[in-house]
């Protein structure tokens, strides 16, 4: 099938049963189980997965500590499989850490949520290229470098697919020699499984207002290293976490550091996305804190060999919207899935990828084209599942810090050790509204990088392997041109020179017709690894992210 599309070139239509937006845990683990539903029950279901990063992993970024219990049910013999599961948690270490010093807690004081016993130190990357070979023996088409970036509707306002990005418009969105036009992908059902702040679920929620209902999703922004370390350092799988230093008491995060085999270790530093102080630097604390003697010990004469950002949802039970609509669902972090204590999300994003596709087969089976094409089996079944009693043990823990660090470690850990007991639900706050004008605020000298342990930013976007073509329509798009001038930049001294862990905004002067130094918001969107980080603190929501060319941004190798 054929559309006529802006008079240029007719955009190609192709049709599935599920077309499912998004390669990574949830995307995945739907697809391997339409698949074995469909083999088991003798059905020929067409299933696709666009992924818009150069391969399956590519963008896929995360401490990370895998927790086997969704993959023990979606592939009970995994391990026979080759699963990239390698390392074993063998020591968990906690620390409460002040600028020189550090205090252990003692492991029979965490609560058995934050003990890793049983789970596994991964490349959630790799991991993701694992299940994507087995999606694929199963039948599952999977398109790398094709990024869906416009929902498609049918007469009735449902959902009816996705198309795909153009390829080939230069900057000015004109088409150049090498135009091709996007794709249209028809399904019976469309689940959106891009990650965290994804740009067609954001619009999905929106159009039917999924969070009518729910408090606004918080978050954090994850910065990570990937470094190969001494051998006689180097202790395979510890799992270390700190709090306190380098930031304040008033904002929630903490480093993990975690020993892989091969003498690599995972480092990184969580600052939650609500932070006050518009000075405040997520990718200079980062680099500073390594300088703790509990950090340094490790990497000091090791040599750093990859890095990356994501942003991570952080609201929990209370933030998840409706996750149903005409045609399609939300699942994995398209919606918000993570545990915040337990410091995971992969095995529940794993498990409504699940859920939504036993309702996807069973509405299609059923015969659910001709009626209203609700899944209204998913948020049922996910209500009972493990994941559903999992958050809500824990549902108070993450809005508590917003009494400080003090009262939220008290308040959580009474949570945590009773497994939910307050009758209550603590609520959250958008992120965006919490920055304090800069007039009222503290600013914050980090030191300048010394090239061993510390680094600046673009050496760092370098080891992301970011790659972008240059000659292609920003995909980093503001509201208000006037709006980082007027506000950010006059009311909070251009947060986003700070917030941004990949120098994407720049504060730069230029002389105007009258020779006059005047301020200007550069915008080098060749940078951006795709952590979302601006689409979500902006001050006032100017700024949109927006899906670039397919095959565009990080391309994480270990990550």
């Amino acid at each position: 099938m054929a559309r006529v599309y802006w008079g240029i070139m007719s955009r190609e239509s192709m049709e599935y049963d599920v077309v499912i937006v998004g390669g990574g845990p949830a995307g995945l683990s739907a697809a391997i189980r339409l698949k074995q539903l469909s083999i088991a029950q003798g059905r020929d279901l067409t299933v696709t997965v666009l992924e818009k990063g150069s391969e399956v992993g590519a963008h896929i970024l995360s401490g990370a500590i895998l927790e086997p219990r969704a993959l023990d049910e979606l592939i009970p013999d995994w391990k026979e499989k080759d699963a990239p599961l390698i390392t074993k948690a063998e020591e968990d270490r906690f620390y409460f850490i002040q600028k020189k010093r550090g205090w252990r807690l003692p492991n029979f004081l965490l609560p058995p949520q934050m003990h890793n016993g049983g789970n596994y130190i991964i490349s959630l990357g790799n991991f993701c290229r694992w299940l994507a070979r087995q999606a694929e023996e199963l039948g599952v088409e999977i398109y790398p470098g094709f990024a869906a970036s416009e929902v498609l509707y049918d007469e009735y306002g449902a959902v009816r697919g996705v198309a795909t990005g153009d390829m080939g418009r230069s900057a000015e969105g004109e088409p150049k020699q090498s135009f091709e036009p996007g794709i249209e992908l028809i399904g019976k059902y469309t689940l959106f499984a891009e990650g965290v702040r994804g740009s067609l679920a954001k619009q999905v929620i929106d159009k039917f207002s999924l969070n009518s209902n729910c408090d606004p999703q918080t978050y954090g922004i994850g910065i990570k290293e990937l470094w190969e370390i001494d051998p006689s350092r180097h202790k395979k799988g510890l799992i270390q976490h700190t709090f306190g230093w380098p930031l304040d008491s008033s904002t929630y995060g903490g480093t993990f550091l975690y020993h892989l085999e091969d003498n690599l270790v995972s480092f990184g530093l969580v600052v939650a996305l609500d932070y006050k102080n518009p000075y405040l630097s997520p990718f200079e604390e980062m680099q500073r804190v390594k300088l703790h003697p509990i950090i340094r010990k490790y990497l000091e004469g090791g040599r750093r060999i990859s890095y990356g950002a994501r942003a991570i949802n952080e609201g929990g039970l209370q933030s998840i919207p409706k996750l149903i609509f005409p045609g399609g669902a939300l699942i994995g972090c398209s919606a918000g899935f993570v545990n915040v204590p337990k410091i995971k999300g992969s095995h529940n994003a794993m498990k409504t990828g699940m859920l939504a596709a036993e309702s996807v087969f069973d509405k299609i089976v059923d015969g659910g084209e001709s009626d209203d094409r609700i899944l209204n089996s998913y948020p049922k079944k996910l209500q009972k599942s493990w994941v559903w009693k999992e958050l809500s043990e824990v549902r108070n823990c993450r809005p508590a810090f917003r009494w400080g660090l003090l009262a939220g470690t008290i308040i959580s850990g009474i949570e945590l050790w009773t497994k939910g007991i307050f009758p209550w639900t603590l609520h959250h706050h958008d992120d965006h509204l919490a920055l304090q004008l800069a007039s009222k605020s503290v600013k914050i000298n980090y030191p300048k990088p010394d090239g061993e342990l510390t680094f600046d930013r673009l050496s760092s976007v370098f080891l992301s392997n970011t790659t972008h073509e240059e000659d292609q329509p920003c995909h980093l798009t503001l509201k208000d041109e006037k709006i980082p001038l007027i506000v950010n930049l006059d009311r909070y001294a251009s947060p986003e020179e700070r917030y941004c862990p990949a120098g994407v905004y720049e504060i730069v002067e230029e002389k105007d017709k009258d020779g006059e130094l005047k301020p200007r918001l550069q915008i080098n969107a060749q940078n951006c690894v795709h952590c979302k980080t601006c689409d979500i603190k902006d001050p006032t929501q100017n700024i949109t992210w927006i899906t670039p060319e397919g095959g565009g941004g990080p391309n994480y190798p270990n990550m």
